[in-house]
């Protein structure tokens, strides 16, 4: 074979790049439509428990997909799993454009409008799921196809990839503000967005020669792909997609118990193992990561929003600056800090950098001092995600696409059922003894309202029970909530701070078997 047949087929890898961005794109519009004025909600008269349903159904298909694409991915073709994906994209244009044609017809008003705004809610609600798995679908093939094309180098080559996520966000992001005038005459405009990277990709990877999975390639069967992940990996996996299918269909909580048992156990029947002990810790790490990456952006988004507007710029202009980081570090950096740290050398800095950003972020003041610490925190969490993917991948490349590919589907998942509420947990409670420390236990208890969640009990504030405060008062109180909410990040850095300790245990692991080396099969 000439090294020219040997060497990887770049067409290949920039087609996968420019799906990623296309994952990013489909992301940014949604958001922006589903949060801003005079898009979705006055659009489609949705409260905020509407709004963010429509935005989670986006999200938790991706998870599921990914995880489920995985186990026949090298059954059907990479060719079939990206053609599935472009014609999801397909199916959410038609079908947003659809509640578009429902709400804008001539002479609605009254009751025949809420009856038409309900019916163009249902199209936009599925098209959003079919949105999601299109993008869970990318995930599904790019991770492997990139694992298999740069075998020697996969830590490298999935950071690059991955650069592709933020890099989408920038470009889709400034292309978003650019258009917000002609997007609020018609935000159909932002669906159009999407289609440029989508047929870019289709066109670029349709005629591609995709590589046969090192896992396919090396003869090791499907029921030793199955054995790598293994029971336990089944049951967090499963456990997860039925608690969220359970959230978003209203199952009792035994029945996902009894889905999980059943599938778990037959799992284990098939397979007669319990997984790797090395891939089960990354799943378990995967939690927080996913938490500190994904589950914190919002809160410090949050923090920067109001001094943004206050010096007259887009909310927006935040996350498109968190994610330039990323995609500049990621693309041009990911190799050269690999070589010399070692990916696992490289999420340990990583986790102490988030530790260090986090903690100052907590008691930041002024927007200069919170885009230095941000900065510091972005690049904490640039190299989390596909460095942990290519240290699967290198460890466990008997696991192939499946491996890979449902440690991500975990860590989406985790981070909206287990991650997302225990943050809010923490920023609740950080939000009272704010309140209680510049004011009285009395004044908390009369603007909270208790609840509970899937760990138990919390108290939070009831915005109107706030409102009704006297003006002088109210203003008090807004603050400590505004300083009780900063402050609650310097509790999210426990997360990453268990990170670190088994990332420290993984390298003294390691340097025990004679240091870190990517497995070959």
């Amino acid at each position: 074979m000439s090294n020219k047949d040997s060497e990887p087929d770049m067409k290949l890898f920039w087609g996968c790049f420019i799906a990623l961005i296309t994952t990013a794109f489909a992301f940014i519009t949604r958001a922006f439509l589903v949060n801003a004025e005079p898009f979705w909600p006055s659009t489609f008269g949705l409260d905020q428990v509407q709004a963010q349903e429509l935005f989670g159904a986006g999200i938790w298909p991706f998870a599921i997909s990914i995880i489920v694409f995985s186990l026949i991915i090298d059954n059907i073709g990479y060719r079939a799993a990206m053609i599935f994906s472009f014609i999801c994209y397909a199916g959410y244009a038609f079908l947003a454009f659809q509640a578009y044609g429902i709400v804008m017809a001539e002479g609605l008003a009254g009751e025949e409008l809420k009856a038409a705004q309900g019916l163009a809610y249902d199209r936009l609600y599925w098209g959003s799921v079919i949105l999601g798995l299109g993008n869970g679908t990318v995930e599904a093939f790019i991770n492997p196809v990139v694992a298999t094309m740069f075998k020697k180098d996969k830590t490298k080559w999935l950071n690059i990839l991955h650069a592709g996520w933020p890099g989408g966000l920038v470009i889709g992001g400034i292309l978003t503000i650019l258009l917000g005038a002609q997007a609020a005459e018609d935000w159909r405009i932002l669906i159009y967005l999407i289609a440029i990277p989508a047929v870019v990709y289709l066109l670029m990877l349709m005629k591609a020669k995709f590589p046969v999975n090192e896992r396919v390639e090396s003869g090791t069967s499907y029921k030793e792909m199955l054995a790598e992940f293994g029971a336990i990996g089944a049951l967090i996996a499963g456990y997860l997609i039925y608690r969220q299918l359970g959230m978003v269909f209203g199952w009792d909580d035994n029945i996902v118990y009894l889905l999980t048992a059943v599938s778990t156990i037959a799992y284990f029947l098939y397979c007669k193992s319990l997984g790797r002990p090395l891939l089960i810790f990354m799943c378990i790490i995967m939690v927080p990561l996913a938490t500190t990456e994904l589950g914190t952006d919002g809160a410090i988004s949050g923090l920067m929003e109001e001094p943004m507007k206050a010096a007259g710029y887009n909310g927006l202009w935040v996350l498109i600056y968190t994610s330039a980081i990323m995609m500049v570090l990621r693309f041009w950096f990911a190799g050269p800090i690999v070589a010399k740290l070692g990916p696992l050398g490289l999420l340990a800095t990583s986790a102490v950098l988030a530790i260090a950003g986090l903690y100052l972020l907590s008691s930041a003041t002024g927007l200069t001092m919170i885009f230095v610490f941000a900065t510091l925190y972005g690049f904490g969490k640039t190299f989390f995600w596909p460095t942990t993917l290519g240290v699967v991948s290198e460890q466990c490349p008997k696991g192939g696409a499946l491996t890979l590919n449902a440690i991500a589907g975990i860590g989406m998942l985790a981070v909206g059922i287990l991650g997302g509420p225990v943050i809010g947990k923490m920023t609740e409670d950080s939000i009272k003894a704010s309140v209680e420390a510049t004011t009285t236990e009395e004044t908390y208890t009369s603007i909270s309202n208790g609840d509970t969640y899937f760990l138990g009990e919390y108290t939070a504030v009831d915005p109107e029970k706030v409102a009704a405060l006297p003006a002088e008062k109210q203003q008090e109180v807004k603050e400590s909530i505004q300083s009780g909410k900063q402050g609650s990040l310097a509790s999210v850095a426990v997360f990453p701070v268990f990170m670190l300790v088994c990332y420290l245990a993984l390298i003294f692991y390691f340097k025990a078997k004679g240091g870190y080396k990517p497995v070959e099969i």
